[in-house]
């Protein structure tokens, strides 16, 4: 017998010994290292951090020097180089806006229309959801393509007869020519209608039959509470779809008080010479309202979207 194999059984019975004490042998790392190591591995590390602070710098920039411009007069503009910390104008400027048009009569208006348009959306988009995903009935697979379908027409194509309508209704140059166009959108009911498909158990919905529950009742009481994450989704995006229109009420409305807040920015930039500190004072004003909206509903928005990537 050899050395070597005199050697072979001491080194096995050293490997085992070190594995009873919680040791490891020099050329294998224990748990906790191979732990740290991973560890390590999934922390972000500088590269992560630099790619996040100019994105939010080159995102926040530009409302940032909004307010800059907001609060001088146009003069300064033209100085080089431009100015970037703010001035002492803010207040006369806001007080410029309103006097040269309506313009809280146009924020008013833009909440009403924004609003309504946004609880209508969710409202019918559910509904309309909760039936596609849910309930069996004939021709449903049909009316389901034809209403996504109905997203690849322009929007442009349907102006003309769209005013058509609004004169015969007399409705042209009144709110519910804006809102009564937005009340229902396909994008909303098959948003919704994907979600439901794995958000809502089908064992649910036949549990509260048996219990002799209406179908009313049902989404009432079990699918809007299911829904409630996708439709903080949906309501953001369409409260902000409305807001920033802009083609449609410019046409259909003429009048200053019942113009929304798009169209007077317009106002706003025109004449020969555009004062651009009076547009960038009235744009910041109209953006307040839809910085609320996500400081409201931000962090209900993202965990709606993280739990439909989950559920998807």
């Amino acid at each position: 017998m050899t050395a070597s194999d005199l050697a072979a059984p001491a080194a096995d019975r050293t490997a085992a010994d070190s594995r009873r004490s919680g040791t490891a042998s020099p050329g294998r790392p224990d748990r906790r290292a191979r732990a740290r190591l991973r560890a390590l591995r999934e922390q972000p590390g500088r590269l992560a951090y630099l790619t996040l602070v100019a994105v939010l710098f080159f995102s926040g920039f530009p409302l940032y020097y909004s307010f800059v411009v907001a609060s001088r007069d146009n003069s300064a503009l033209a100085t080089v180089p431009p100015p970037v910390l703010p001035g002492a104008n803010l207040v006369e400027n806001v007080r410029r806006v309103f006097e040269t048009v309506p313009f809280g009569t146009a924020l008013f208006n833009s909440v009403v229309v924004s609003g309504t348009v946004t609880a209508s959306v969710v409202f019918f988009s559910t509904l309309a959801g909760f039936a596609f995903a849910k309930l069996e009935f004939k021709g449903a697979k049909v009316l389901l393509v034809s209403v996504v379908a109905t997203m690849m027409v322009p929007v442009q194509l349907g102006v003309i007869p769209l005013f058509m309508l609004m004169v015969e209704l007399e409705w042209t140059d009144t709110l519910w020519a804006v809102i009564a166009p937005g009340l229902v959108n396909a994008f909303g009911v098959f948003f919704m209608t994907q979600y439901l498909r794995g958000a809502l158990p089908g064992s649910l919905i036949e549990s509260a039959r048996m219990d002799g529950a209406s179908t009313f009742r049902i989404f009432w009481q079990i699918v809007m509470p299911a829904a409630r994450p996708a439709a903080v989704v949906l309501g953001v995006l369409t409260f902000l779809t409305a807001w920033n229109d802009y083609f449609w009420p410019l046409i259909v409305l003429s009048s200053p008080e019942h113009q929304t807040v798009q169209v007077a920015l317009s106002t706003l930039s025109g004449g020969y010479v555009t004062d651009q500190s009076l547009v960038l004072t009235g744009t910041m004003l109209a953006t307040l309202p839809l910085l609320a909206v996500f400081a409201l509903l931000g962090k209900y928005m993202i965990s709606g979207i993280m739990q439909g990537a989950v559920k998807g």
